[in-house]
């Protein structure tokens, strides 16, 4: 039986206004990851539904939240000080939930980088480390590795999970990319793209797994 998804509001500021997030609890959580969403697809998506739930089977406490211009359906993404402040924000807001568990922070591409902006200017104590579900590296059909400057100034433990046809993320340029940082950790998903798509095989659960082993909990 799945485990009950709990739906609160969370004021991220006066300007911003209100996001809402969804937090799903397993019996004996051992850790909590904060999910944020892409930049094409809300906190409910399928992708992050699933995922959600393979990793509460896992006893990961997830909480999962929407960007302002997902909030309020708007088709252009947050400008980054928008999002960063909007990472911040769910950062406490997750520790205060969950003062006693160790804190992961997480996304799915423009959720994981956004993330990682913020955690490279102001990483809160209690965060343990990041998982990027398919960094986005570059923008399709122009490798680059200037999006990933910032992680330079990260010293806690992140997570690649990289699809081996992810067009947003040329794979030997994300290996490239680790070799110089601090505490990497790369899993490559062998003919997947930026998607997790690889002909009929649904690697969700393989997604979910990975993360749970790397937390070691």
């Amino acid at each position: 039986m799945p485990a009950p998804v709990k739906k609160i509001s969370v004021v991220i500021s006066e300007s911003i206004g209100s996001i809402s997030a969804l937090i799903a609890m397993p019996d004996q959580p051992k850790a909590v990851l904060l999910l944020a969403h892409g930049a094409g697809a809300n906190m409910t998506h399928s992708f992050m539904e699933e995922l959600s739930a393979e990793l509460v089977a896992l006893n990961v406490a997830v909480v999962r939240y929407n960007f302002a211009f997902m909030e309020n359906k708007k088709g252009r993404p947050d400008p980054p000080a928008i999002a960063e402040k909007t990472v911040s924000v769910m950062m406490s807001k997750a520790h205060e939930l969950f003062p006693k568990l160790p804190l992961y922070v997480s996304g799915k591409s423009f959720g994981g980088r956004m993330s990682s902006q913020k955690l490279s200017k102001e990483c809160p104590p209690y965060v343990k480390g990041i998982v990027f579900y398919g960094f986005p590296l570059h923008p399709a059909g122009k490798p680059s590795i200037e999006r990933a400057s910032h992680l330079n100034a990260i010293k806690i433990p992140m997570l690649f999970l990289q699809g081996t046809r992810d067009a947003l993320a040329q794979i030997d340029l994300v290996e490239s990319v680790c070799a110089k940082l601090a505490a990497p950790t790369l899993i490559k998903f062998e003919g997947a793209d930026h998607s997790f798509k690889a002909g009929k095989q649904n690697l969700i659960p393989d997604l979910a797994k990975a993360t749970r082993d790397w937390m070691s909990i």
